[in-house]
């Protein structure tokens, strides 16, 4: 006899585990389709539950699928950052100066040597933040530039006299304050499989 469309793709063949199951009248030998239906609509809503599960649970703790993706986005965008702008502190000559006199005005001991040792910093820091090798030292010094940054020239510009939750707020909205949080969750999460670390660290463990 023929079976109505709502039955699910692969019932009568066995291809989806249950078609076995499937109930048969035992003096015609023909499929019962109203038990069928319920037992289908049972399977149904069984499935519909567990999407639901799933959804929740990716809302509450996100997904660990996923975060070898988000580590590689924030180390290769932050490496490529700290790249350029290292690139043109160190060859470009109005950055240079620029930087120069940032540091002279912070009042930062020996500032031409200075300038090139954060510059420096930047560009190698970057560089291999972003392809992922020795990413934690990386991490560390770039980290370390950052805080020099922020107690010599960011703390200083700020307003005066602000209540301490607009001061925070003021605080927290620096760039440099970001960095150094991401920085220290690199540090912690790792540099991730995509990256030239996880490489040496399976061959070294092999």
């Amino acid at each position: 006899m023929r079976i109505h469309s709502w039955l699910p793709q692969g019932a009568l063949n066995g291809s989806n585990g249950w078609a076995h199951k499937l109930p048969t009248n035992e003096v015609t030998g023909e499929v019962e389709l109203y038990d069928v239906r319920y037992r289908y609509s049972t399977f149904w809503l069984e499935e519909q539950e567990v999407d639901w599960k799933r959804l929740i649970q990716f809302a509450l703790l996100g997904s660990s699928d996923l975060e070898q993706y988000a580590i590689l986005l924030v180390r290769v965008s932050l490496g490529v950052f700290f790249v350029i702008s290292g690139a043109n502190k160190l060859f470009v000559a109005s950055r240079t100066q620029s930087m120069y006199e940032t540091l002279v005005e912070a009042k930062v001991p020996f500032p031409h040597v200075m300038t090139y040792l954060v510059s420096g910093v930047e560009f190698v820091g970057g560089s291999l933040l972003a392809v992922g090798f020795l990413s934690s030292p990386a991490c560390v010094a770039l980290l370390v530039n950052m805080l020099v940054a922020i107690l010599t020239t960011k703390l200083s510009a700020m307003p005066k006299g602000l209540s301490p939750f607009n001061w925070l707020d003021d605080f927290l909205y620096l760039p440099e304050v970001l960095y150094v949080l991401f920085f220290i969750w690199l540090i912690c999460s790792g540099p991730g499989e995509f990256s030239i670390d996880y490489w040496l660290a399976g061959k070294l463990g092999s």
